[in-house]
């Protein structure tokens, strides 16, 4: 092993060799930083999978260190330079914006699966740019760019390995440098997936298609995709290809977040027992909390995690009326969740524009006023690397007891969205907050119900997967109460970038259930 054994664990250090030795058979050899031609070109597939806390995350920014000291270009997903023959590539890639961002915060270079699938068609005048920062090219001459725009471009690019911020740091728009979208025609050679737990057969498949050598990264212990019938892709892997990783407790010391989520692994645990040690841990310290309501002004930034789709919506509507939000119209700053794209094939390309700048299933987006045209929206897109936009959009404010959603306001086709005050902790996996709160009744509801998925209680699966949301506390509300904000929405602190136009396209709470 080629770093410090300082750094790992017993399982860590097994895991890191069998990967060495796989990317060896690769042509990678991490160990002589040496890169020759693929021995074979049949896919090669490994799983790491641990609970929260394992350190996958750990081990997989090591691994792409190591990849990057032995020459092996990581791909993006904004810009990808010319084949080479003796070109070696790594792409990170997650299921979500947000799961891609929480990788980025800790230096790894990750973007989405979508982001690789498609790629950017540049415009050929301002490729050679993209060519010249990437190291291919001379440095060109264009016309009505200045020697100080490219000095601009090339500073930003030294420090952040993003070409369209460093053109957008040039003075160049996203519509001026990229025409279009398309499939992946050639395959890359190395896939690193987080969050693979998310991964659905069909993404599975596209994925082999792309990487001879896939590596995936997920917890067993989180819920499968609901197509799935409780099983995730790596479940189908041979034993010798499926590396487990215990908890490290020395790197996750006095956690009590997460010591509350590995106990839910105790069969003997039911919902009372653990409702008692998380009100212990809440007594103790202060990152966990023993909620006696929501908190309704951390609902616009991270929502509350509910099961049941009844709650959710009760919890959105006591949200939009504690803020004064009328029925007609949203709010600057309330919270949305795309819930998918309404286009014609016809209009397949601004399909793959909406999807390419974030605004996919499940992304969590601040609304921040009325677009130019009717219908359009100025958006926020949380986790994504380029994050304003404007595009097209159909919101939809679903009602309690009511079968149709109320629509404040429409363009004819765009991106759908519900409101995003509370989601289902099913949509919540693969994103993280800083704060999570958790609406215990719901769990309760679902430990009664006694359910089961994959051989487990079903809501140990739903607690496990909201817990280890939070990254720095928790909090377990326990009562139908909504807390009454502090103050109004806020989104000045969103507002540092501008839009970049897509054309289709401790107060007395109250109840709330």
């Amino acid at each position: 092993m080629s770093v410090s054994a300082l750094t790992f664990s017993d399982d860590q250090a097994t895991a890191y060799d069998s990967v060495t030795e796989a990317l060896r058979g690769a042509g990678v050899d991490l160990d002589d930083r040496l890169l020759t031609p693929p021995k074979s070109s049949a896919t090669t597939v490994m799983a790491i999978t641990g609970k929260a806390g394992s350190g996958k995350t750990l081990l997989l920014a090591e691994l792409y260190k190591a990849l990057q000291a032995a020459g092996v270009e990581v791909v993006s997903g904004d810009y990808e330079s010319r084949k080479r023959r003796d070109k070696r590539t790594l792409a990170i890639l997650a299921p979500t914006n947000k799961a891609a961002s929480v990788l980025r915060l800790r230096g790894v270079p990750a973007t989405t699966i979508h982001r690789i699938l498609y790629t950017p068609v540049y415009d050929p005048e301002y490729e050679r740019i993209a060519e010249w920062l990437a190291a291919n090219g001379q440095r060109p001459e264009i016309e009505g760019l200045t020697e100080q725009a490219l000095d601009r471009a090339a500073a930003f690019y030294a420090t952040n390995k993003s070409i369209p911020g460093a053109l957008a740091a040039a003075g160049l728009r996203g519509s001026d440098f990229i025409t279009g979208w398309k499939r992946r025609e050639e395959p890359l050679d190395i896939g690193f997936v987080d969050e693979s737990s998310m991964l659905d057969d069909k993404q599975y498949e596209d994925l082999r298609e792309i990487f001879p050598t896939l590596l995936l990264f997920g917890d067993p212990a989180q819920l499968a995709p609901v197509n799935q019938s409780g099983a995730m892709v790596f479940d189908k892997l041979p034993e010798r290809r499926a590396l487990s990783l215990s908890r490290i407790h020395r790197q996750e010391a006095d956690n009590p977040i997460l010591d509350l989520a590995h106990a839910l692994g105790d069969p003997d645990i039911g919902f009372e027992q653990f409702e008692r040690m998380v009100e212990q841990a809440a007594a103790k310290d202060e990152r966990v909390v023993w909620g006696q309501r929501v908190e309704v002004d951390l609902m616009a930034r991270s929502p509350v995690l509910v099961w049941r789709n009844a709650t959710r919506i009760r919890l959105i509507n006591a949200f939009r009326q504690v803020h004064g939000a009328p029925e007609d119209a949203l709010l600057e700053g309330e919270p949305l969740i795309c819930d998918g794209l309404e286009l014609p094939l016809k209009h397949r390309k601004k399909r793959l524009d909406l999807e390419a700048r974030g605004l996919i299933k499940g992304a969590q987006v601040i609304y921040l006023g009325a677009g130019r045209k009717p219908g359009f929206s100025r958006l926020h897109v949380m986790g994504a690397e380029d994050p304003q936009v404007s595009a097209a959009s159909i919101v939809k404010i679903e009602k309690p007891d009511e079968e149709e959603p109320f629509i404040p306001f429409a363009a004819r086709m765009g991106a759908t969205f519900l409101h995003g005050a509370a989601v289902t902790i099913h949509k919540a996996q693969g994103s993280q907050w800083d704060t999570v709160q958790v609406f215990a009744p719901d769990l309760y509801a679902a430990a009664r119900m006694g359910r089961s998925e994959a051989g487990q209680p079903l809501w140990k699966r739903l607690a496990y997967v909201a817990i280890t949301r939070a990254q720095e506390r928790l909090i377990w509300v326990v009562r139908n109460r909504l807390a009454v904000p502090t103050g109004p929405l806020v989104v000045d602190d969103l507002r540092a970038l501008p839009a970049a136009p897509l054309s289709l396209a401790e107060d007395q709470p109250e109840e709330f259930l």
